[in-house]
């Protein structure tokens, strides 16, 4: 009996939560999320709203378990997917055990006012980091921290460069002393909440955003139609949506040029991701205005209210 009293108290010790971070487009998010788990987990690129879902990075250790969760940046959707990247980016304040509010030193304290607001009014602890320090000076950056901290008088403030991976070691460390106790949430071998085939799609949206320009990336939704694992190489087929015909040839480029391209660069890392040879075939079809159609934004794993 005394033996399973002393595991019971083990397990109390043990602490669990679930790490949220939350801000605007563009301040680094995905970089830092990607700091903190030690591993690839978000993409990727300079363009706005490259983050579309909620995605979970799980860190273990026989002490804790933090769950950190990437969100799409916060913006005034304009259609249907938009207003599924905001509610995953609501959803994340309400089950945040610690909230992590990125800005950076570029953007303007009073965008997205309405989002600050239901950051302000939060009860569980919120660090509020200012990214991309390396592109400001010490003074301007003093001066950040104070009007940040007027705002958010309750928050703690880290001035941050994900992207060098400076000042990212003291905020785990407060996270960790933050966490309350609790059993883990996943099985501790766990990396992440998503399948293989996810990420797979993740990777070739993020050459898309990287190949192609202005409002076609945004236009894209990728599909695993068949993923055949044999001994010696994984067989991949996917399909890229587009929403109308002239997008569908852009996309494919000058006897297919440009579809060839995406492919070699996306089977690369798919590759490095997997740790196995890959055959990647991809086809582009046209699915009008999938962004506003909640059957197809339900397929492709958005939330929708």
């Amino acid at each position: 009996m005394a033996h399973s009293g002393a595991q019971n108290m083990e397990q109390v010790k043990h602490r669990s939560g679930f790490v949220n971070i939350v801000g605007n487009p563009n301040v680094g998010k995905s970089t830092l999320m990607n700091r903190l788990v030690g591993e690839r987990i978000s993409i990727i690129t300079a363009k706005a709203q490259t983050t579309r879902h909620r995605i979970i990075g799980i860190v273990n250790t026989p002490e804790y378990q933090v769950v950190y969760s990437d969100t799409p940046g916060v913006l005034r959707p304009n259609y249907k997917l938009q207003e599924s990247m905001l509610s995953f980016s609501l959803s994340a304040l309400g089950d945040a055990d610690v909230l992590l509010y990125v800005t950076d030193v570029v953007e303007k304290i009073d965008k997205n006012d309405q989002f600050l607001q239901k950051v302000q009014e939060l009860e569980s602890p919120v660090l509020l980091l200012i990214n991309k320090i390396d592109q400001t000076n010490q003074e301007e950056l003093e001066n950040m921290v104070a009007e940040w901290g007027e705002l958010f008088p309750n928050a703690e403030i880290y001035p941050i460069s994900a992207l060098n991976n400076f000042n990212v070691d003291r905020v785990q460390k407060r996270v960790l002393e933050l966490l309350p106790e609790s059993p883990p949430y996943f099985e501790k071998d766990a990396l992440t909440d998503k399948p293989v085939r996810f990420f797979v799609t993740e990777i070739i949206r993020e050459k898309a955003l990287l190949i192609y320009q202005k409002e076609i990336p945004y236009s894209l939704e990728m599909v695993v139609e068949e993923y055949k694992e044999e001994p010696d190489i994984i067989r991949i087929r996917a399909t890229i949506l587009v929403e109308r015909d002239s997008q569908k040839g852009i996309v494919i480029g000058h006897k297919g040029a440009s579809l060839k391209r995406l492919g070699t660069m996306a089977r690369k890392d798919i590759e490095r991701f997997l740790e196995k040879q890959v055959y990647l075939q991809l086809h582009v079809k046209v699915e009008k205005d999938w962004r506003n159609r909640d059957n197809m934004l339900k397929t492709f794993g958005y939330k929708l209210d």
